[in-house]
């Protein structure tokens, strides 16, 4: 049921990029009233769901005055583009200056001898070794002794301060809960309860357009809201590939589990009554992002970063809201972690690259605090003013510039989002390292439906609807090592059929009109899988990162 996509235009065009322009180390012209003339510019190819500044932009432009370095960023989205792009670069052994792959692609990149060592160069670069510590450091040594990418959105300056929740949930829209008299919803049943109980008040919208009770994006690498909330559901953290007993430190299969086999009973179910998406598994990720921009999604399962940009038009009835939902009641929810150690892939300096001192310098200098302060907040007196106590301040222009003007965005804001950067605190440890993440600019900017809900529920951000987390366990995230296995090994080409096996099976067993054979036919089905090889190398890793 994967909806797959050709090799597009977009990956062809990052190709000639990289072949026209790799390890140049090419000097820029500028008229910048900043007193540079030139500046030296640096490609870059990454595989994320970003767009690409304008040539002429405002604090790119303030960035470069202040690094010498222009870097000329080409993001990549569709997985078919992905592998196809860095595939040929590995073919052609030519790349650009930097890279940051998807972690699959990372190893490919790793085997091929596609990247410099970082730690031959990075005792003149001390910002970028301060980013982690050395036990962290050592989980990216390869084994010939070297490191060689920085991982990205992993490094937490004094402490975390994000109040958005940008991880997975059950996510509801605010006027189902304000609806129903904010209930408790705890359980499954309960949250499906209760849009069915609204879809019946409510079958469409002011318009006269029905609602989709329930959306899934269910293909490519986004099948994680089909086939993970199991996981979840059983009360346990987003290890992603597997459960980890915390006493035995053993990987467990939640695949075929019983509370598997109840989630997808659910979701039978509520298929057949129409609460879900008829068309949900033959829809590409566009598709699935337009229908949630519509404002008439209800509800779904994903990770908010994942369809942010959809819903940040919306009306302020349609934002949504994130649930802890549990098989149970008497299960504890875990969906909150603290920011995890992601090291299966991160930004990276090519071998192709002609100046590797430079491209070092250039991710050195984008963690000095002034430059994370233009990268992340802007100009002072254009975007933000201070008050007489330190405290970042945005007007409701400001924030609507730095975050929903697309044009000005475009133009004028440049936060360089795929290379190394700190989150948390800012260095001056009074503010958040981002406006969004602000106490009070956030609180000020939240809706009144949305504050309300937050009030009835007790809480004042969309973190607080959660559970406070702990701390991290050593092994955690076990998906920071699924992400980076290939078939190249035995558990890889195991791993690799499970994950077919479930894309065939699991939205059949959704659509069935005869559930109880379908699960039993995926079960005997996975049952001939040897399971047991894959998870057996996951409980290795679980070992070894308790260590």
């Amino acid at each position: 049921m994967t909806v797959r996509r050709a090799f597009s235009a977009v990956a062809a065009a990052v190709m000639a990029l990289t072949l026209a322009g790799c390890g140049k180390g090419k000097e820029s012209a500028s008229g910048d009233k900043g007193g540079r003339t030139s500046y030296k510019q640096f490609t870059g190819v990454y595989a994320a769901r970003l767009t690409a500044v304008n040539n002429g932009n405002d604090i790119q432009k303030l960035i470069a005055d202040k690094t010498g370095v222009i870097l000329d960023q080409q993001f990549i989205a569709d997985q078919d583009d992905i592998d196809k792009t860095f595939s040929d670069m590995i073919i052609k052994n030519k790349y650009p200056d930097f890279l940051v792959p998807d972690a699959a692609n990372c190893q490919g990149l790793l085997k091929a001898g596609a990247f410099i060592p970082i730690d031959n160069y990075w005792d003149n670069y001390p910002n970028i070794r301060a980013l982690y510590t050395d036990a962290q450091w050592e989980r990216l040594r390869q084994p010939d002794g070297h490191i060689y990418y920085v991982p990205l959105f992993s490094s937490v300056n004094i402490r975390e301060t994000n109040p958005t929740y940008s991880g997975e949930a059950f996510w509801i829209q605010v006027k189902v809960l304000e609806w129903a008299n904010y209930p408790k919803i705890k359980t499954l049943d309960q949250y499906f309860d209760l849009i069915e109980r609204y879809l019946a008040a409510h079958p469409t919208n002011e318009n006269g357009e029905p609602y989709y009770g329930y959306e899934i994006e269910a293909n490519d690498a986004w099948f994680f809201a089909l086939d993970n909330p199991p996981m979840f559901l059983d009360g346990y953290p987003n290890d992603g590939c597997c459960i980890v007993d915390p006493q035995t430190h053993t990987a467990k299969d939640y695949n075929i589990s019983p509370t598997a086999k109840k989630w997808f009973r659910k979701l039978n179910e509520e298929y057949r009554k129409g609460v879900i998406d008829p068309e949900c598994f033959v829809m590409d990720s566009n598709q699935y992002y337009s229908k949630l921009s519509t404002g008439r999604v209800l509800g779904l399962v994903d990770q908010r970063w994942n369809f942010n940009n959809a819903v940040k038009d919306l009306p302020e009835d349609c934002t949504y809201i994130p649930l802890g939902i549990t098989i149970d009641e008497r299960v504890e929810e875990h969906y909150r972690d603290m920011t995890s150690f992601n090291d299966s892939a991160g930004a990276g300096i090519s071998i192709s690259c002609s100046d590797p001192e430079g491209a070092m310098k250039f991710m050195n200098d984008l963690l000095e605090p002034d430059i994370h302060l233009l990268r992340f907040w802007g100009v002072e007196g254009v975007d933000y003013t201070v008050r007489e106590d330190g405290v970042f301040e945005m007007t409701d222009e400001q924030y609507a510039n730095w975050y929903t003007n697309e044009d000005y965005k475009l133009n004028h804001v440049c936060n360089y989002d795929y290379m190394p950067q700190r989150q948390g605190m800012a260095s001056d440890g009074i503010n958040a390292y981002q406006p969004s993440n602000q106490p009070n600019i956030f609180y000020e900017k939240l809706p009144q439906s949305v504050k309300k809900c937050f009030s009835a529920y007790g809480a004042q951000t969309f973190s607080e609807m959660l559970n406070e987390p702990g701390e991290n366990p050593p092994w955690y995230p076990m998906w920071s090592f699924s992400n980076a296995v290939t078939d190249d090994t035995e558990y890889g080409r195991v791993m690799k059929q499970i994950d077919a096996l479930k894309h065939k099976d699991l939205p059949l067993i959704v659509m069935s009109e005869d559930f109880n054979k379908a699960w039993a036919d995926y079960v005997s089905e996975y049952g001939n899988i040897d399971t047991k090889l894959y998870f057996d190398e996951l409980t290795a890793e679980v070992q070894r990162r308790c260590k």
